[in-house]
């Protein structure tokens, strides 16, 4: 889930993103999204700030931060969690965190992406309250495209609250008005997926190997 951050210029911060490809084959699904992960975790340098994602890639990307500075090879790292779960590991794995409040710069975050293509999926965070209520609202909202909203779970990973995708028979158009309308025009929503004018690199593991996508 992406973690929107208005007060940064998308210059200040490079958000990496990894990414599968869906022809990837001899490995399993856990073990490509280690390689991103560990590829990903290649952009960190000592004395950073860096954000830390919420998904089972940003899991491994965690992972090896905390082995990096148990190893001496990464020194002065600060973390910033994106959840209480995230924020969990970390702790668990000696890794130093902090807040958006003593920490206002990023210089780098590391976040998962299910898709790296427009035409698929938005995943859509709602709080759990009246989940049915809020997700019903979507194929209203963008009634033009063939909006189509699924549950695809609620578990604490993203704070207890539910993950709804939204899928769209047609395409929908600008990106940030999308954005906006999903973000003020219903209530209970939390974030959005969409990584607008933050993402800077993508990391994509496929069958020909790690693929580095810069904007």
């Amino acid at each position: 889930m992406a973690v929107g951050f208005p007060q940064f210029k998308p210059s200040s911060m490079e958000n990496i993103l990894s990414s599968l490809s869906p022809t990837s084959v001899g490995l399993t699904q856990d073990e490509l999204k280690k390689i991103a992960a560990n590829k990903s975790v290649e952009f960190v340098k000592s004395g950073m700030v860096v954000g830390l994602g919420t998904d089972s890639t940003a899991t491994h990307a965690v992972d090896k931060i905390g082995e990096l500075l148990h190893q001496g090879k990464l020194k002065n790292i600060v973390g910033i969690p994106t959840s209480k779960t995230t924020h969990d590991q970390a702790v668990s794995l000696g890794i130093p965190l902090s807040d958006l409040d003593s920490h206002p710069v990023i210089d780098l975050a590391i976040d998962g992406a299910d898709e790296v293509d427009p035409g698929l999926a938005v995943p859509v965070e709602v709080v759990p309250v009246c989940w049915k209520f809020t997700a019903n609202r979507f194929p209203d909202l963008f009634k033009d495209c063939g909006c189509v909203a699924k549950l695809r779970t609620c578990y604490e990973k993203h704070n207890g609250n539910c993950i709804i995708d939204l899928y769209f028979k047609k395409d929908i158009g600008d990106m940030e008005v999308a954005s906006n309308r999903i973000l003020r025009l219903i209530a209970g929503v939390v974030e959005h997926g969409m990584f607008l004018d933050m993402a800077t690199t993508v990391i994509i593991v496929g069958k020909l190997g790690v693929t580095i996508k810069n904007k």
